[in-house]
């Protein structure tokens, strides 16, 4: 079984694959789970920045995780803003009714009807 701690991959991999503008691939060899060890910028002829150049791809990467979040975030936000202004905006939705008689006419309407009842008008 695989320590959950240590990466799948070993860092020169990891580098190898960052070099070669894989980051998919080394993100599923551990890349953000890479811990430096004292060893580790002698491993690799010609890099002995070997785990300062994995610790700033893990730092980029978290960068650029966190900005999409806040982008997400802020996105979701203004969608938000933008049906809450439109509910605003639109008339509220009332039930199919008749349109109110204007004063007047309801008043004709009333007095026709006590009239019709044999009811003295007013």
């Amino acid at each position: 079984m695989q320590d959950p701690i240590s990466p799948a991959l070993p860092p020169q991999q990891l580098l190898q694959l960052l070099l070669e503008d894989d980051i998919d691939a080394a993100l599923r060899g551990g890349l953000m789970a890479y811990q430096p060890a004292p060893d580790d910028a002698l491993l690799v002829a010609g890099y002995p920045d070997l785990p300062e150049r994995l610790q700033q791809a893990q730092q980029r990467l978290r960068r650029a995780w966190a900005a999409r979040e806040r982008y997400q975030a802020r996105a979701a936000r203004l969608a938000r803003r933008a049906a809450e202004r439109e509910a605003r905006r639109a008339p509220p939705v009332t039930p199919d009714r008749k349109p109110a008689l204007p004063p007047a006419a309801a008043a004709i309407l009333a007095r026709a009807k006590a009239k019709a009842a044999g009811r003295p008008l007013s």
